[in-house]
């Protein structure tokens, strides 16, 4: 009906129209207001896709069905209202509404296409909705069940939790008693860190945890020097994630090769061969921990100035070494001959 009027600003349906068409305004690039009238109960398929203008738009609790790409690509919109009359969300409704930062599904809804609040920006989603049904993951973009905090009803986020799709949000909380004070969600348990036959493993309490670790070697970067000291030690640092949970803390470790006696040092036809123990050094609270090497090894634990802060001697493959040295210190641990540096947790 309005296709592509693209100098058209502003627009009100009598209330004598029940239903809005496919494609009725969609490219009305200048739109960037409508009334729709208690009597419209159907807003059809990309009815207003690509209003590229549309800033806000309040949906009347006439209408039971929103189409597909009814409000695909409505970039400016920041604010919208779905009634409780709603009963379905068509797919890509609202996708690449890149201005909305937050939305309420009501709990009338039993349907919800795929991709259909696919918006990057969303940063809290409330689902009114007391029974959960599956919907596609996609439902919402990667970066709002990453980030996102999803707000469900007081007593139903075991239900989420176990319903494909919302069971995807990192970041679920319930509502308080009467909608308005969301609960705090536990922390997810810090990951533990293992290295072992060329592998490191990562590990956590809690059920169902995702990890994202990053590992930095100062061994590669751009050399213009003659001669090139390798230090061979990798910094490790991972977080564990579950659905429900808050992020976890940050764990650190430092793992890194130690000279093992007796050296074999060379290399013979392109390959190195350097025989050395790999150790994973882990600390936590003033406590350092050493895992890998060998029984009857002495550490010693220096300050950033030299002084002797901690001393032990490994056995079973590790030694722990309680220090006086508080959060964010570096640490110089002395493991026989040689040293490596860690920062303190």
């Amino acid at each position: 009906a309005f296709d592509s009027c693209s100098s058209l600003t502003s627009v009100t349906i009598p209330n004598s129209v029940t239903t809005i068409g496919s494609s009725a305004f969609d490219f009305c690039s200048s739109l960037t207001s409508v009334t729709i009238p208690n009597s419209v109960t159907t807003i059809g398929s990309s009815a207003f896709d690509f209003c590229s203008s549309l800033t806000s738009i309040t949906i009347p609790n006439s209408v039971t069905t929103i189409g597909e790409e009814a409000f695909y690509y409505c970039s400016s919109l920041t604010s919208i209202t779905i009634p409780n009359s709603v009963t379905t969300i068509g797919s890509s409704a609202f996708y690449g509404c890149k201005g909305l930062t937050s939305v309420t599904i009501p709990n009338s809804v039993t349907s919800i296409g795929d991709k259909a609040f696919n918006c990057e920006n969303l940063a809290t989603v409330e689902s009114q909705i007391q029974e959960p049904f599956k919907i596609y993951s996609s439902v919402f973009s990667q970066n709002t069940r990453m980030n996102a905090t999803l707000y469900v009803p007081k007593g139903t986020m075991e239900k989420y939790k176990a319903t494909d799709g919302w069971k995807n949000f990192l970041f679920m909380e319930e509502k308080g008693g009467s909608g308005n004070t969301p609960s705090t969600p536990k922390k997810c348990a810090a990951p533990t860190i293992s290295y072992q036959n060329g592998e490191l493993t990562f590990g956590c309490e809690t059920e169902g945890a995702e990890f994202v670790s990053e590992i930095t070697d100062e061994d590669i970067k751009k050399h213009y020097e003659g001669n090139v000291k390798l230090t061979a030690t990798y910094h490790i640092s991972v977080i564990a994630m579950a659905s429900g949970y808050e992020n976890s803390e940050t764990a650190t470790a430092t793992l890194c090769w130690i000279d093992r006696d007796p050296k074999t040092e060379g290399i013979s036809n392109g390959v190195a061969a350097v025989r050395a123990l790999p150790v994973l050094v882990q600390s936590e609270g003033g406590m350092v921990t050493i895992q890998g090497i060998d029984d009857d090894i002495q550490v010693n634990i220096y300050d950033i100035n030299g002084i002797l802060v901690g001393k032990g001697i490994s056995q079973h493959g590790r030694a722990q070494v309680s220090t006086n040295l508080k959060k964010g210190a570096i640490a110089i641990v002395r493991i026989g001959q040689n040293s490596v540096k860690v920062t303190v947790k």
